[in-house]
């Protein structure tokens, strides 16, 4: 049983942890004394002191393969699954490599990478997996069919997950970041995508990575002790109004 008062002793392993949310979350584990194994698909990333870093690249399924055993080996007590590709395309333009892209690395792999960190969490009668979803998993909108499909998917799996295996003490959990002011972000909506949807966001304003890191450590950590299977908005009340 793992009796940890703090976050001291624990493995995290968080895909894409080199920037935006992934490297908020990470930053935020480190500076709680856990040892962090981040993510990404560079060679010459420069990895902050006290990290661990693993180059992989999700859409190579050799690498994927050689990867997901590595983890196996690994002793993970906290899995972030953070990793996400979004393309926007009107329904019947969407190209199939693209969805199958999508689906790979937003779905796929986080379902691979589950089923490696488990067996060790059983084995200690702890755990903590938060996979990282999103409001277009919740709600949808145009041109976001390859996406949705794929967080909707997530959700349902975590879902899953959660009823099978809280009675080993691990508890798996989706966050629903909404618009957060990240480089994927800007990339994907524009300057003027991101001024409408302020426009419809309560708050008024974009999210923040540390917003979405400071929820998110919590919830992988030993405070949470009995919220499981949920699938929660971070969003500014976007997708309660």
């Amino acid at each position: 049983m793992q009796n940890n008062k703090d976050y001291k002793g624990l493995r995290a392993l968080v895909t894409g942890g080199t920037r935006g949310i992934g490297h908020a979350i990470a930053k935020r584990l480190l500076s709680k004394g856990t040892e962090v194994i981040i993510t990404g698909t560079k060679e010459d990333v420069k990895v902050p002191q006290g990290f661990d870093y693993i180059k992989v690249d999700f859409l190579k399924h050799e690498e994927v393969e050689g990867f997901v055993k590595k983890v196996k080996t690994m002793n993970i007590d906290i899995l972030i699954n953070n990793a996400g590709i979004n393309i926007i395309s009107e329904f019947d333009k969407i190209n199939i490599e693209d969805f199958n892209n999508i689906q790979q690395i937003n779905l796929r792999v986080p379902f691979l990478l589950c089923q490696a960190v488990i067996p060790y969490m059983k084995k200690n009668n702890w755990g903590r997996i938060v996979n990282i979803c999103s409001i277009f998993g919740k709600v949808s909108k145009e041109y976001r069919a390859s996406y949705s499909a794929s967080k909707f998917g997530l959700d349902g799996m975590t879902a899953a997950l959660a009823a099978e295996v809280a009675k080993y003490g691990i508890l798996a959990n989706c966050i629903s970041p909404g618009v957060i002011d990240t480089e994927l972000t800007r990339k994907v909506l524009g300057e003027e995508g991101i001024k409408e949807i302020v426009s419809k966001i309560p708050i008024g304003r974009l999210g923040k990575p540390e917003e979405i890191a400071a929820f998110v450590v919590w919830l992988a950590g030993p405070e949470n002790t009995y919220i499981s299977g949920q699938n929660i908005a971070i969003d500014g009340g976007y997708t309660r109004v």
